[in-house]
């Protein structure tokens, strides 16, 4: 194996710990990286051990290399095609036509606010004069 690493590069290595937030693999002898647990694999990893184990052979591909640090930063997640997507529904579905029927009769739809105010005006005359007829008896 070549000691020279590239970013993009895939090559096969072994999981040598495994933490909440990833799984180390050592690449060669000498040089290991990270795979960060959203590069585990496709879909959302809630629990790293349900999908690696210590001892494991993985195929990953090189993500970056800090020169400064030396760290590398590895996917499993790209070296295995996607899982084919179902196609997407619509998440409402399509507006039904209603059609509304517009009524010439005189309390039907919408009045306006004059012919409210009147109609309201003309209720409130008639409780007051029932009012008025009651306590006068």
């Amino acid at each position: 194996m070549s000691d020279q690493l590239e970013v993009g590069s895939v090559v096969e290595g072994k999981v040598t710990g495994i933490k909440p937030f990833g799984a180390f693999v050592a690449i060669n002898e000498e040089k290991q990286g990270l795979v960060h647990i959203s590069q585990v694999a496709h879909g959302f990893v809630k629990e790293i051990n349900e999908h690696l184990s210590v001892g494991d052979e993985v195929k990953v591909k090189v993500m970056s290399i800090d020169s400064e640090t030396g760290k590398i930063s590895l996917s499993i997640r790209e070296t295995v095609p996607a899982p084919e997507r179902p196609e997407a529904k619509p998440r409402f579905d399509k507006p039904k036509k209603v059609e509304a029927k517009v009524s010439q009769e005189k309390n039907q739809g919408f009045n306006t606010l004059e012919e409210k105010l009147k109609s309201w005006l003309k209720q409130s005359n008639e409780i007051q004069a029932d009012l008025n007829k009651r306590t006068k008896k």
